[in-house]
């Protein structure tokens, strides 16, 4: 069972693992869970798709005036329409989210993020081709993640944490 932040509303929604990839649409609002695309996010939302969405979150880091951000911005989209439902796509724009920006220490964009079971995974400035975000989800998704929160736990038990 997966539970799913919708992207419009913010609802969560339980979808069956065998429903995954038959379109589910939010129990609210019915729209598709999957947009096909990456979804804007608010800082807010940003913060309940980490907290509650069962799938990896992939998040660029963005803003209107920025070139690189523009060129990404098309590959970002194909990935997702192509690896969706197995991860969420997702976008923040920086400038009207400026004390989100400063909060995950945005330095330079486009700046791309993984979390996974609300576990930053990869952090990363620059733009990335659709070969490389496809190559990076594959890593993500073979990470551990059992093993990763043994390790924060041990780290937290050591007072050795570092995020």
């Amino acid at each position: 069972m997966h539970t799913l932040i919708c992207p419009s509303c913010g609802a969560g929604n339980r979808v069956p693992e065998d429903r995954i990839g038959q379109s589910p649409q939010c129990g609210r609002c019915k729209t598709p869970l999957f947009p096909g695309k990456a979804f804007e996010l608010s800082g807010e939302a940003l913060a309940r798709h980490r907290q509650h969405d069962s799938l990896p979150l992939v998040v660029d880091f963005w803003a209107p005036w920025c070139g690189p951000c523009r060129m990404m911005a098309p590959h970002f989209n194909a990935v997702a329409e192509r690896l969706e439902p197995n991860l969420r796509f997702a976008k923040l724009d920086t400038e009207a989210e400026q004390a989100v920006a400063a909060d995950y220490g945005i330095r330079s964009i486009p700046t791309l993020m993984v979390f996974r079971e609300n576990v930053l995974l990869f952090q990363q400035a620059g733009a990335l081709s659709a070969s490389q975000l496809e190559e990076l989800v594959t890593q993500v998704k073979a990470v551990d993640m059992a093993q990763v929160h043994a390790e924060i736990a041990a780290q937290e038990k050591n007072g050795t944490t570092t995020h």
